[in-house]
Parts: C-alpha cells; structure tokens; sequence
C-alpha cells in the first residue's frame, strides 16, 4: 500500500506539475525541481520566491496587471511592485498559495481550451455557468477557486460548450 501511495504522490495528473513549476520560472527560479505534490506543498509552506511571481506574471499574454488578478493572488498591485525591489525575500504562505493556485488553474485551463492565450481570454470573460461571473473574480476564495476549478472540469468533459 505504501509503494501505491508513493507512486500517488510521485506522479502528477497530466504533467500539470512541471507546468506549474514551468509558468514561476522552473527550478531555476524555484531552486529545486519538483517531483511530487509534497514537493510543492513544502515550497508553498517555505513561500514561493518573489522571482517566480515576477516569471508568472511576465508569462501571460492575455491578463494585464488588473484589479482582478490583483485579487487573485492576494497582492495589490503597490505590493507586487514593492516585492520586485525585494526579490530575495520569500512570498508569504498565502501569497504563495495562492499564486501557486493561479498558475495551477491556468495550467488547467490552458489544457482545456488549447492555448494559454485563449485560457487566459476565458478567465477574463463572463461564463453562463459561473452566473455570469469572470472566473479570475472568483479566485480571492476557496469557494470561488472550487467553482472555477468545478467549471473547468465540466467544460474538459463537454458539460459546457
């Protein structure tokens, strides 16, 4: 049983991991390379460098620095250009968590709809089934993120066309 929970933990669905690891600047920026979920809980609990917020948020195409992505990862806009001055000094946990759960739900996003161009135009748009909500708003939740990440899986599986 332990070798099946360790395979588990080893294998990420997809290879969504290393493209997390990929959208904060890889293990160059992040200092080690991730091999498992444990991997990335324990750079979150340690906070995520400041760099790989700045690689994450170099890397979109689509979303500019907005009241909205500001919500979505938990850091006005001021805060974000005061870190880039300081960028020895680690995110906070939930600075880090949640920008670990913004990349991870892009990555996601971009699996589903085929670009990250077009998963970043869908975050910013409103969806029949979010009530009419942009799915970026509802990032700045736990219940909002779960919704997000709810509606993604029923527009993998053509719940939603």
């Amino acid at each position: 049983m332990t070798a099946t929970v360790n395979k588990v933990m080893e294998e990420p669905t997809s290879g969504g991991l290393q493209k997390v690891e990929a959208l904060l600047g890889g293990s160059r920026i992040l200092a080690r390379r991730l091999t498992s979920t444990l991997d990335a809980h324990e750079l979150i609990l340690s906070g995520l460098p400041a760099s790989a917020l700045n690689h994450l948020v170099g890397q979109l195409v689509f979303i500019d620095k907005t009241e909205s992505l500001e919500k979505a990862i938990g850091m006005s806009l001021r805060t974000w250009q005061r870190r880039k001055d300081a960028l020895a000094k680690p995110l906070s946990q939930e600075q880090s968590g949640r920008t670990w759960k913004f990349a991870e739900i892009l990555t996601k996003a971009t699996d589903v709809l085929g670009t990250q161009e077009e998963a970043e135009q869908w975050l910013e748009r409103p969806a029949i089934g979010l009530d009419n909500r942009r799915p970026i708003d509802l990032l700045g939740t736990p219940a909002g993120i779960e919704l997000v990440e709810d509606h993604l899986e029923r527009l993998e599986y053509g719940v939603y066309a």
